[in-house]
């Protein structure tokens, strides 16, 4: 097992080595309102190239769209000092100016260019929140995040009807139960689903088409110019 040690301050001119089991905060970075916003996980300064180390492999650099438009130049130098140390390295963006559009569009770029992830936030206390949001991750398991889904036959219906407009959970059931199977769904007339408890012409309507019609439109055949 590798352990990851940083120098952090633990007061006036003390250093000492660590191990970096919170977020490690540049001291670069002392008066930025983003660390009042840090309240779910432990953080420290040290002895860092990043702003932020959120890990073994991740990092984050953090930038103003106010500064950015007075020091055009900081984040290129930043980014190149930073290089290829982490695996994970985020250039988190703090979105405090009116126009931001140019000025986003240089940094996606940028961003490609250095191999890195761009985050965006309005407020100190957002980018606050994704920082010990990766903190907290660090070391859960990628499933964690995944959507949940039911694996049972009904439940797999449900999610594939309701994408159908007006088709609730209880339409579902009740299609189910009276043709026993998404295939007896797809056979049964337009007439037979307006059958159904709580369906009417319109809604089997909309359930017949959207099992029947193609997926891609077939384009209309232009026509044919006078001479």
């Amino acid at each position: 097992m590798i352990v990851v040690f940083v120098l952090s301050f633990r007061g006036p001119g003390v250093l000492r080595a660590t191990k970096s089991n919170s977020i490690v905060i540049n001291p670069r970075q002392k008066g930025n309102p983003v660390i009042k916003n840090i309240r779910n996980v432990a953080w420290e300064f040290g002895d860092v190239i990043p702003d932020y180390v959120l890990g073994k492999t991740s990092c984050a650099l953090f930038l103003s769209l106010r500064y950015h438009h007075l020091h055009p130049n900081y984040i290129q130098d930043r980014l190149q000092q930073l290089g290829h140390s982490y695996m994970l390295r985020i250039l988190l963006v703090q979105v405090d100016v009116a126009d931001p559009h140019h000025s986003l569009k240089e940094l996606a770029k940028m961003c490609i260019l250095a191999d890195c992830t761009l985050i965006l936030a309005w407020s100190a206390e957002e980018a606050g929140k994704y920082l010990e949001t990766y903190k907290a991750y660090e070391s859960k398991p990628a499933d964690l995040i995944k959507e949940k889904t039911d694996k049972d036959y009904l439940s797999k219906a449900t999610d594939f009807l309701t994408t159908i407009r007006s088709v609730n959970k209880t339409d579902v059931s009740t299609l189910v139960t009276t043709f026993r199977s998404i295939e007896g769904i797809i056979k049964a007339s337009k007439e037979d689903l307006a059958l159904c408890p709580g369906f009417g012409p319109q809604k089997a309507k909309r359930v017949y088409d959207a099992l029947h019609q193609p997926f891609l439109r077939s384009k209309k055949p232009k026509p044919a110019q006078e001479s």
